[in-house]
């Protein structure tokens, strides 16, 4: 586990400040659980949690006890690629995800691929990767565009939203 460096986490919701307060957030690779919470913490409606790791899922669960902000939560403890297939079967779907694979391990493009084909993005949502500054991230996607990249050291943010419907 590779936690979010505090600096990179306040600029992030620093960012996304207007968007968080009753906002439906996805955490996904959420390690710690520190983003999620954080969106809580900031007035996020609900935050689901997905990690495979059981012993960084009993961290989150231990964190979500700890704050308080257990009732907007939910954990799902199975791969990402598994939880947005079940998420999608149950028709959710998100205003803000964030996602932060292991660096250098090239999943970043596969997760945003099937955040798209399950149509997990709301229409004025926004997906945020975290990455490493090495890690190539895709540019264009059918149903996602790239807004913009902040880099911090090592790590860089990623921003995507839908593409305009045409019209």
């Amino acid at each position: 586990m590779r936690p979010t460096a505090d600096r990179v986490k306040e600029a992030l919701f620093n960012i996304l400040r207007d968007r968080v307060p009753g906002c439906h957030f996805l955490d996904l690779f959420a390690g710690s659980g520190s983003i999620g919470i954080e969106a809580l913490s900031r007035g996020a409606g609900t935050a689901v949690f997905v990690e495979a790791n059981y012993r960084h899922a009993a961290i989150i669960k231990d964190n979500l006890k700890a704050t308080g902000l257990e009732p907007g939560a939910r954990l799902i403890s199975t791969k990402v690629a598994e939880a947005l297939r079940l998420l999608a079967e149950e028709g959710q779907s998100f205003d803000l995800i964030f996602l932060d694979p292991p660096y250098l391990k090239s999943l970043e493009a596969d997760t945003l691929a099937d955040i798209e084909r399950y149509d997990l993005l709301q229409q004025k949502g926004m997906i945020i990767v975290e990455s490493s500054k090495r890690d190539c991230l895709p540019k264009h996607l059918d149903g996602l565009r790239h807004l913009r990249n902040e880099k911090y050291g090592d790590t860089l943010l990623s921003f995507y939203a839908k593409n305009e419907a045409p019209g």
